[in-house]
C-alpha cells in the first residue's frame, strides 16, 4: 500500500515532539528523579533512531524503541510510586519491565505489541491511581494521556483525525510525557 500524502512530515514531526518533550523532562527531572530522568532519557534515543534516515525499520531502532517501552515507561512510574511509600509497585512495575526486555526476542511481533500496550496501560493506571490519591493534577493528565496512547494503539483503523494512527498516538505519549514532568515536580514540591 502506497504512503499517504503528508505521512512522512507528520511521522517525523511526531517522533521530534516526543523527542523534544523527552528531552526537557530529563533535563528538569534529572536532579529531582534520576529514574524518571533515565526513562524521558530512553523515549528520546527511541525518537531520535527513528528519525535518523535509513535506520527506521532497522532491526536495532525497533529494539531500541521496545526498551523504550518496557523500561523506560517503568522508570517513570518507579520514582513516582516510590516516593509515594508504594516501593511494592515500583520495583513490580520495574521488574515486569526488565524481564519483558529480556523476552522481547522470544516474542513475535503481535506479542511485543501487545506487551508494549499492555505496559504502557499497566504503567498509565498505576500512575492515575497515585495521583488521584495524592491530588497531583498534573499526575492525573499524564496517567491519562499515557492511557489514550495504549488505547489508541489497539484501535483497528489505520488513521485518526487525518494523521496516521502512530503519529497520534507519539503526540498523547508526548503530552503524557510533559504532564508527568510536570507531575514530578508537584510531587517534590509536596514533600518539600
Amino acid at each position: 500500500m502506497a504512503p499517504k500524502p503528508g505521512g512522512e512530515w507528520s511521522t517525523a514531526l511526531s517522533y521530534l515532539a516526543l523527542g523534544a518533550v523527552s528531552l526537557h523532562a530529563a533535563m528538569s527531572t534529572a536532579q529531582v528523579s534520576r529514574g524518571a530522568a533515565a526513562g524521558f532519557l530512553l523515549q528520546v534515543l527511541a525518537a531520535t533512531t527513528m528519525l535518523a534516515p535509513g535506520l527506521g525499520t532497522h532491526e536495532d531502532c525497533l529494539a531500541g524503541a521496545w526498551v523504550a517501552t518496557v523500561i523506560g515507561l517503568p522508570l517513570l512510574a518507579f520514582d513516582f510510586h516510590w516516593v509515594n511509600g508504594d516501593r511494592s509497585s515500583a520495583n513490580l512495575l520495574l521488574g515486569g519491565g526488565m524481564v519483558l526486555a529480556v523476552a522481547g526476542d522470544h516474542l513475535g511481533p503481535e506479542g511485543r505489541s501487545v506487551a508494549g500496550q499492555a505496559m504502557l496501560l499497566v504503567v498509565a493506571v498505576t500512575i492515575l491511581i497515585v495521583a488521584v490519591f495524592t491530588a497531583n493534577t498534573y499526575g492525573m493528565w499524564g496517567g491519562v494521556m499515557l492511557a489514550v496512547a495504549g488505547l489508541l494503539s489497539r484501535l483497528e483503523e489505520d488513521r485518526l483525525l487525518l494523521l496516521p494512527k502512530e503519529d497520534v498516538c507519539r503526540w498523547a505519549l508526548a503530552a503524557g510525557s510533559w504532564a508527568y514532568c510536570r507531575a514530578l515536580h508537584t510531587q517534590c514540591l509536596q514533600w518539600e
